[in-house]
């Protein structure tokens, strides 16, 4: 399936909560979006914190974020995360990492991130905490 690909009906669509999804690693970005649409939502992948500012500042709508912290580029997760707070305030945020120490420091660095996981997960955790805070903001 390509990622690109609608599990659901167009006119469906204006009605699904857009989740974007950054991570460099495309193998666990493909598995976690496929799980993200067959839970119903959009999904718009980036592969690191510049692709997924683009992504933005192109208009493109967006309800939550889940971005890895160590991704490279000019921005990875905690910058990219700094960016959205000043530019998209109240976009909810999921930090993701497999570096313990990445998870602390960011912690520290962005409060207003709420959900933080360590990575190996499981999908369904990712799509449990979109749930989560999607169903806090509403």
């Amino acid at each position: 399936m390509c990622p690109a690909e609608d599990l659901m009906p167009a006119s469906d669509e204006s009605q699904r909560s857009t989740v974007l999804l950054v991570e460099d690693e495309v193998l666990l970005r493909l598995a976690v979006a496929q799980d993200l649409r067959a839970s119903g939502y959009n999904v718009v992948e980036a592969a690191n914190g510049d692709e997924a500012r683009n992504l933005m500042l192109a208009g493109i709508p967006v309800d939550i974020v889940v971005a890895d912290i160590a991704m490279p580029g000019r921005l990875d997760g905690v910058e990219f995360a700094a960016w959205l707070k000043e530019n998209a305030e109240g976009t909810p945020v999921i930090f993701t990492s497999g570096l313990p120490a990445a998870l602390e420091r960011a912690r520290v660095r962005c409060p207003h991130v709420k959900v933080f996981i360590a990575k190996p997960y499981g999908h369904d955790k990712v799509v449990a905490n979109v749930q989560a805070l999607l169903g806090a903001r509403d």
